[in-house]
């Protein structure tokens, strides 16, 4: 066998039923790309695809860069079919293409605010159908949650994710403001306590100060969650700037998601008249344009043709820069090898 077919076989079985035995596409665990990274400085990189005119660019970038690449579904439960579009979309781009570097595929963040019974069997629904969807990573937001509830909620909710050891992420749950070290300890500490290995703990780059990190906390919460064999990642990064990227990775960060450029110029690809209603909408939802894009989607008239040509080469421009400021470059091939080598470790 050759090197991709031996990193194909290393593909989750549940994306191997989404995509079907005759793809090509290296659809994979975030868990063996960390390992195949270990002690290269670079972060996984997790891209949102608010509208599928970007996919293109996003994956071009990627073999430009020669990178490994996440992409990231932040509103899988909106309605039924939303998960399915996604992943049919990815690998129809992706195939279209030839793509045969590594992927990934987030599920999320979902978020988790209420834990009464009727929502928590519809989350578990929910999170059942995006495993079965194809997601090798799902992410859940407990961060409006303390963290007594979260580490009662997160192993209700994350049974098939485990179950198929797929890779799990939780942010940081709710605490008390400067306390937010011992508030991660306790959450990780519970979840262990459990049987819940979380492959990633998720803070957003609000909390660390996004124009100049909290590099001293960022460290430390990185030491403590390697003790309980988890990651940092880095979430909502980029929203004022992308400067702040070589940083995470200095502090050790594993994965960093970068939404809000990828929203921005999205956003700017459509009519003003579609803008302006976008913008109401929010309003009233409660939510950014950006993020109610994501949630529409493909739900909106598509793009005339001259417009998504130049949102996809758009998406190619951020996208490289991204990629290079997380230290992705060069990380795709490399990565190949190693897990082509050591697949039976």
């Amino acid at each position: 066998m050759n090197v991709l077919d031996k990193v194909l076989t290393l593909r989750p079985t549940s994306v191997v039923a989404r995509l079907g035995t005759a793809s090509r596409l290296p659809v994979l665990n975030p868990r063996d790309l960390l390992k195949a990274l270990e002690g290269v400085p670079a972060a996984l990189p997790c891209l949102p695809v608010p509208t599928r005119p970007m996919l293109p660019g996003m994956l071009a970038a990627a073999r430009g860069e020669d990178a490994v690449l996440g992409l990231l579904c932040p509103h899988p439960l909106a309605d039924r079919g939303a998960a399915e579009r996604f992943m049919a979309s990815v690998q129809q781009v992706a195939e279209a293409d030839g793509h045969a570097r590594p992927v990934f595929l987030q599920a999320g963040p979902v978020r988790v605010s209420k834990v009464g019974p009727e929502t928590m069997a519809q989350l578990q629904e929910g999170l059942f159908r995006l495993v079965d969807a194809g997601f090798s990573l799902v992410s859940l937001d407990v961060t409006r949650l303390p963290v007594d509830v979260a580490v009662e909620v997160v192993p209700r909710l994350s049974g098939a994710v485990l179950e198929r050891e797929l890779a799990l992420e939780v942010s940081l749950a709710a605490g008390a403001e400067g306390d937010e070290l011992e508030g991660a300890r306790a959450l990780l500490d519970g979840l262990r306590q459990r049987g819940v290995n979380a492959r990633f703990l998720r803070v957003s780059a609000a909390m660390l100060g996004e124009e100049e990190p909290d590099v001293q906390f960022l460290r430390n919460l990185v030491e403590l969650a390697g003790q309980h064999g988890a990651g940092v990642s880095v979430g909502e990064a980029g929203r004022r700037s992308v400067r702040a990227l070589p940083t995470y990775v200095a502090a050790g960060v594993r994965k960093v998601e970068c939404v809000a450029p990828f929203e921005r110029i999205a956003l700017a690809s459509y009519p003003e008249a579609v803008r302006t209603s976008l913008e109401q909408k929010a309003e009233k939802a409660g939510l950014t344009s950006g993020e109610l894009l994501g949630v529409l989607g493909e739900q909106l008239a598509p793009l005339e043709a001259r417009d998504a040509a130049r949102l996809e080469a758009l998406t190619f421009a951020e996208a490289s820069e991204v990629l290079a400021g997380l230290g992705a470059t060069r990380t795709g091939w490399k990565s190949m090898l190693f897990l082509a080598e050591n697949r039976g470790d």
